[in-house]
């Protein structure tokens, strides 16, 4: 494993040099779903499409608990490896991957029995219920692999190896593809085969990440010796990761309640939320990825007690991210016909594809800037403010103006502008809050 030390050298290419590979990984593990949604459009049809859609947000409020924790994991294993900490890189991987196992068995056995129930709340079409609780039930035995894997895997961001998740992804990547042609197309299983091809891959690198910890001669190296568990290390992850990990989950239950309001426009409506979705994913990923590699680049500063390199590596982040993000959105508006039909043969659906991308992408660099500032925050272990931005903008805000549109204008169009108005309520709050708060470059981190 290639570690990377964050805290010397030019600041650009350090960030750029740790952020490519873990682009690259974390763009093939969001492929994997969107695979799968390529094979079901094209050999399954529109109602299987929708399936998927109406499964994804769940499975995101599954998981979502458990990246913020990933989050924390990331921000303290960060600050250890700054501090050359060598105790402390030794417990965190013992800590994370015990608590890793039980949180992700934990989400698997909640997942299987309450799929129905959440799929029926969300205003599920009878039409595609069936085919919805199958693949759910089925994707919901990879939880704990997924888990695992993103909690293993920021503490490998934390320690500068962006490298290493990257060939991981490529061989799940690989699996995936092979299995979804095999299930899906040989085999005929439709919905059901999508989420055996997921389950089989992320199961993989899952597995992948574990070798890697146990065959490292230095720490953080694991060992199966469970009476280990760091409870002071522990808490200071809980510290950062509990709010990231409630933000998450408020978000997407508010996701969920737009969800329903799409589903209430029927079938064409859902599907070409689902390929928007996945379209977004071409802006959306680089800008997380940002984030995350922001947040290993300011705790190991953090750690390091270098202030000044940390403020010029988000400056920077912020400016080249929001003109890259808002000259690829434009050029994707411009042809989202073209892009749309990657996902779908159905009209319908690729015009009210288009109108969203028409609406959303103009704006998206708006995103760009508030990751750039939260992580900044995050990195230096305070997670409570950037969560109640982010709650109040992305939930409150969010929901207000869905609820006081669709009153007036009952349209798509009214659900998608609701995005981009609490995008610009989230860089203004976080923007103020960043300014006050660090503009002595004070340590007012809890970790």
């Amino acid at each position: 494993m290639g570690q990377n030390d964050l805290t010397k050298g030019p600041i650009g290419k350090s960030i750029l040099v740790f952020l490519l590979p873990l682009l690259a990984s974390t763009l093939i593990q969001q492929l994997y779903n969107t695979v799968d949604l390529i094979f079901v459009g094209k050999f399954c049809g529109t109602k299987a499409t929708a399936a998927i859609g109406a499964s994804s947000l769940i499975i995101t409020c599954f998981i979502g608990f458990f990246n913020g924790m990933a989050v924390g994991t990331n921000v303290v294993a960060a600050f250890i490896y700054g501090k050359q900490d060598k105790k402390g890189l030794k417990n965190i991987i013992q800590t994370v991957f015990i608590f890793g196992l039980l949180g992700g068995l934990t989400l698997t056995v909640i997942g299987i029995y309450f799929t129905p129930i959440f799929l029926r709340y969300m205003n599920t079409p009878d039409s595609i219920l069936d085919i919805a609780v199958k693949y759910l039930r089925i994707y919901t035995l990879s939880i704990i692999s997924v888990v695992i894997y993103n909690l293993l895997c920021g503490i490998l961001r934390a320690i500068g190896d962006s490298k290493s998740p990257m060939i991981f992804q490529m061989f799940g990547g690989i699996v995936n593809v092979v299995a979804d042609f095999i299930f899906i197309v040989i085999l005929k299983k439709g919905v059901e085969g999508a989420a055996i091809a997921t389950l089989l891959s992320q199961t993989l690198t899952a597995i992948l990440t574990i070798i890697c910890f146990y065959r490292r001669t230095e720490d953080p190296k694991l060992s199966f010796i469970f009476s280990i568990f760091d409870k002071k290390i522990f808490k200071r992850i809980l510290i950062v990761g509990i709010p990231a990990g409630v933000q998450s989950i408020v978000i997407t239950l508010s996701n969920i309640i737009i969800q329903s309001q799409i589903n209430s426009f029927g079938v064409d409506a859902i599907a070409a939320f689902t390929a928007y979705f996945k379209v977004e994913l071409i802006l959306y990923l680089p800008i997380i990825v940002l984030g995350q590699a922001l947040v290993s680049f300011v705790g190991q500063n953090y750690g390091a007690n270098k202030y000044d390199r940390i403020n010029k590596g988000v400056k920077c982040s912020i400016i080249t991210s929001a003109a890259i993000t808002a000259v690829i959105g434009i050029l994707m508006m411009i042809n989202s016909d073209i892009i749309f039909s990657i996902f779908t043969s159905n009209r319908e659906v690729m015009k009210y594809g288009k109108n969203i991308v028409s609406i959303t992408f103009p704006f998206y660099f708006l995103y760009a800037i508030l990751e750039c500032l939260s992580s900044k925050i995050r990195g230096r272990g305070i997670s409570v403010p950037p969560m109640v931005i982010t709650v109040f903008s992305f939930c409150g805000v969010r929901i207000i103006l869905l609820i006081a549109l669709l009153r007036k204008y009952n349209s798509i169009s009214s659900i998608a502008a609701t995005y981009p108005i609490s995008w610009l309520f989230a860089v203004m709050l976080t923007f103020m809050y960043s300014y006050y708060a660090f503009s002595k470059d004070s340590k007012e981190a809890v970790c």
